[in-house]
């Protein structure tokens, strides 16, 4: 260990996320770093392959602690679960009053509140923060979404903005909130990906099996997209992923990928919690639900065999493309409305101050889900706090009222001729129950009240109703309701 120096910020756990942190926090101005892993290994090789970092390499945890200046600030980038409480544990007995400990890692909200109320106690600031971009945006500019108190971000603050993407001049970071606000709104980050990578993978289905086209041919329109509204991190690697030949087979890369979408668990967790606040994601939902059914090979084998004949492709003509691009935004649209929902209702109950207009902005750089619409996300929440939907906003509302018959046409067309869209026909019925003018809802509570007396409201005048369906089927209203 180099003890001439004393760190300002130290990063453990050292596999590729937490070793890529590590060099970008040394690659700044004023940023000194400490490292540590449990392998320690792995610290000598890291600091063997950078000596430009400067890292202090720290062999045992007391080591780490020692090479920290004050207020000691310590970001753990370990696995979630068991090994990040072990790690938190360690640095809890070393750390002091004002001294700083940051998950990095993909917890669970509801872990890192948790967290924060145990730590809380000994006078030692947990921070859960939020960081996006894979392993490329660790190293060159992630998108950082730290929550914890407002005393940490004093500190933390200005280190997290050194290492930060920058979109159009600012760093893509803010203070979220407090306790688990951080990794809340990375869940919902997470979810809203999954919904974005569906949608994209079915306009490329799309495109292949109804428009007839080649990979190659597909790769060309993506990049013609990311010229436009479209233009994102997402459908730029679609572009140069459907380029790429697979140099064993000489075949579309695309081609040889197995047909089985893995998942690490935000998607999910991100549904689990929309259900608990009671937001309707089903644009998430139904691209968490299409990894699923895509990991079910017996299951499809078998549909396939008992299946005489599959429905006659439809013919598509020249408009064909335009018209997936217009569905294809609408439905992105839909699913980022529908994770911005469930940020405003998470922030209500659980008491965060988050601001949607900051959540969009640090979306802009860094992050997987970045866009060029996000700028339209950060204007409309900054425009009207409190707007219902986003679908409301001018230019969503204008987005998708320009693009509904062409979204129609293609759920329609995918429909006939038996290509699975469950994002872009989720989204469209999402759109089309907000706006209806009256729900089956109705009869539904009426079946409620039938089999469980759960009781219904009228449209004609207030209170909460039951109707006696076993006996006369007469109407009784419950006591101390109004009308």
């Amino acid at each position: 260990m180099n003890d001439s120096a004393a760190a300002n910020i130290g990063v453990i756990g050292l596999a590729v996320m937490g070793s890529n942190l590590a060099r970008n926090l040394a690659s700044r101005e004023g940023n000194v770093v400490a490292v540590h892993n449990r392998t320690h290994a792995r610290t000598e090789e890291l600091v063997a392959a950078h000596p430009e970092a400067g890292f202090i390499a720290a062999k045992t945890i007391d080591d780490f602690v020692a090479a920290l200046a004050r207020p000691r600030t310590a970001i753990i980038m370990v696995q979630a679960g068991a090994g990040t409480d072990a790690v938190i544990d360690q640095l809890a007995e070393r750390f002091e009053p004002g001294d700083i400990i940051v998950d990095g890692g993909n917890a669970h909200f509801r872990d890192t509140i948790a967290r924060e109320q145990r730590i809380a106690l000994t006078g030692i600031h947990f921070v859960g923060v939020g960081i996006s971009g894979g392993e490329e945006g660790a190293l060159r500019g992630p998108s950082i979404m730290p929550g914890g108190s407002a005393e940490s971000y004093r500190t933390l603050g200005p280190i997290l903005s050194s290492i930060a993407a920058v979109a159009e001049g600012e760093p893509c970071v803010t203070h979220v909130g407090t306790d688990g606000a951080g990794h809340f709104v990375k869940m919902i980050h997470n979810g809203i990906e999954y919904a974005d990578m569906q949608l994209i993978g079915e306009a490329y289905d799309l495109l292949r099996t109804v428009g007839g086209l080649e990979p190659d041919d597909i790769a060309d329109v993506f990049a013609q997209w990311n010229r436009g509204p479209l233009e994102s991190y997402l459908i730029e690697i679609t572009a140069e992923i459907l380029r790429h030949t697979d140099p064993a087979t000489g075949r579309p890369f695309v081609d040889v990928v197995l047909d089985q979408a893995g998942s690490k668990g935000t998607g999910v967790w991100t549904v689990q919690t929309a259900l608990d606040l009671g937001v309707p994601v089903g644009g998430i939902a139904e691209a968490v639900f299409a990894r699923s059914v895509s990991a079910k090979p017996e299951q499809r084998a078998a549909i396939r065999r008992i299946r005489s004949s599959r429905p006659e492709v439809q013919q598509a003509d020249a408009s064909f493309v335009e018209a997936v691009a217009k569905a294809l935004f609408a439905s992105k649209l839909v699913a980022y409305a529908q994770g911005f929902d469930a940020v405003v209702a998470g922030a209500e109950k659980y008491g965060w101050n988050i601001h949607q207009d900051e959540i969009a902005r640090i979306w802009r750089g860094g992050c997987i889900i970045r866009a060029r619409f996000l700028s339209h996300v950060t204007e409309a929440y900054a425009q009207n706090p409190d707007i219902t939907t986003l679908l409301e906003a001018p230019y969503f509302a204008q987005a998708v009222a320009e693009g509904e018959d062409s979204w129609r046409r293609v759920v329609a067309t995918a429909a006939h001729s038996g290509v699975p869209v469950p994002g872009f026909g989720s989204a469209l019925s999402y759109y089309d129950s907000l706006g209806a003018d009256r729900l089956p809802a109705a009869l539904v509570q009426a079946q409620r009240d039938f089999f469980g007396a759960h009781t219904y409201r009228r449209t004609d005048r207030d209170g909460t109703f039951h109707t006696l369906w076993s006996a006369d089927q007469s109407e009784t209203k419950l006591r101390g309701t109004a009308g």
